[in-house]
């Protein structure tokens, strides 16, 4: 059984408000974003690699996204991705350049996407008092086997507990951020 660790916990909660950060950069909110095509992989050369990897991505303008692609026999595959990436975006080819207009987002599918975050900040949520039980049942084993006292044992479950207080309120806000930035 593992001993307490508070820095893992930190850790490891960090990690679920890194990973949240992450899924709701790729949501869209009627601006372009270059993040927007970070989760596209293109098959290419008999391998799936992500977007960045054969082109580079530029958002010269507040609806518009460039995409470089630098090996003209890339052009195709790349097109086809972004396309069939379920981003409905509809890239113009121009040589080895994609333009991707950002269209203009309808009511529906705003709340859709602000549905989208909601449930992001969720599965978020559920990791961090995933990690929390688990420090919980380690302070509990630790006091078991007679390594620390119940004094101690209560004292770093306070520290758990403000430590996940802490982290979900850091979810909450950059989800409720985002909402926003979704319904704008």
């Amino acid at each position: 059984m593992a001993k307490y660790d508070k820095a893992d916990l930190e850790r490891r909660m960090q990690g679920a408000v890194e990973a949240l950060k992450s899924d709701l950069s790729g949501l869209r909110t009627g601006r372009a974003h270059t993040a927007l095509l970070d989760p596209v992989t293109v098959e290419v050369y008999g391998a799936n690699m992500p977007l960045n990897q054969v082109a580079s991505v530029s958002a010269p303008e507040a609806r518009m996204l460039t995409v470089q692609v630098w090996d003209k026999s890339n052009v195709g595959p790349v097109d086809k991705a972004i396309r069939s990436a379920g981003l409905g975006l509809n890239p113009i080819v121009d040589g080895q350049m994609l333009r991707l207009p950002i269209p203009e987002m309808t009511q529906e599918r705003r709340k859709e996407l602000s549905k989208l975050a909601g449930k992001y900040a969720e599965a978020a949520r559920i990791a961090v008092r995933n990690v929390r039980r688990d420090g919980m049942d380690n302070l509990k084993a630790d006091e078991n086997k007679k390594e620390i006292s119940e004094d101690e044992r209560k004292r770093h479950e306070t520290e758990v507990q403000k430590l996940t207080d802490a982290t979900i309120a850091e979810l909450d806000a950059a989800a409720t951020s985002k909402e926003k930035e979704i319904l704008g």
